[in-house]
């Protein structure tokens, strides 16, 4: 299982994300970094040996402004595969993302405009190119398409598998930043229900919900909260062979 750190963005800063209540985000505040530049952030992660990002670009989701220079100096100045989330509705937007060289662009459904799209996506991108985000709060949808907002999110999960998507990520908003754990419930029925890589993010606690996850058969773990105040440290994440031997020490 992959351990990928998460970076959110809102008014060109990192900020510490909590149960997806975007106006009340605060800089963020972490041992692991003094600096909430995302640059500086991005780097300090590298130097302990991770090699895949998650970029939650709240500028581009909630009104339309993609941070492409902070994303293109991060590749520049790291080298990490960066996975991004910025508000993804059309081609265009999703090709100018990946000309900015990052690895993969994130199809969320809380900005999904069109089901469909997400096979357009594939289609055209790929599937190695194409995340899906299954955005939940609890265990609903979060989506403006009226006819997902009641659908269970293993019915959408099956109806994404159908269309090539070969990597999901469950995101429970409600438990970003929480420290509550992971919608464990939610999950389990879902990893029942799938040919695909499926990625998990929010409320994870401690290394034992990790070790846990990793039980399961999730592919990989996003971590920000955790990571950054210092729940789930660099030393725990190598002896459970979470991480590379390799890196800052």
């Amino acid at each position: 299982m992959k351990i990928i750190p998460v970076i959110d963005i809102l008014d060109g800063i990192v900020v510490h994300a909590v149960r997806g209540i975007r106006k009340e985000y605060q800089p963020l505040k972490s041992v692991l970094c003094a600096s909430a530049d995302p640059v500086d952030v991005a780097r300090a992660l590298k130097e302990f040996g991770f090699a895949e990002m998650y970029v939650a670009d709240l500028d581009a989701i909630t009104d339309g402004h993609t941070n492409f220079t902070i994303l293109q100096q991060i590749v520049d100045e790291t080298g990490f595969e960066l996975m991004v989330d910025a508000g993804i509705t059309d081609l265009a937007r999703a090709k100018r993302v990946l000309e900015s060289r990052v690895s993969k662009v994130i199809i969320g459904t809380e900005t999904l405009g069109s089901i469909g799209f997400v096979a357009e996506a594939v289609e055209f991108f790929g599937s190695e190119k194409i995340v899906v985000s299954l955005d939940l709060m609890g265990d609903k949808v979060l989506s403006k398409l009226e006819f997902d907002k009641s659908k269970d999110p293993v019915v959408l999960l099956r109806e994404f598998q159908k269309m090539g998507v070969a990597q999901i990520i469950v995101l429970d908003l409600a438990r970003v930043g929480s420290a509550e754990g992971v919608n464990l419930p939610v999950l389990k029925r879902m990893l029942m229900n799938h040919n695909v890589k499926v990625l998990v993010g929010g409320g994870v606690r401690n290394i034992r919900d990790l070790v846990e996850l990793k039980n399961l058969g999730v592919s990989g773990a996003l971590l920000a909260t955790a990571l950054h105040s210092g729940r789930i440290t660099l030393e725990e994440l190598r002896l459970a062979g979470l991480l590379p031997q390799t890196g800052k020490p």
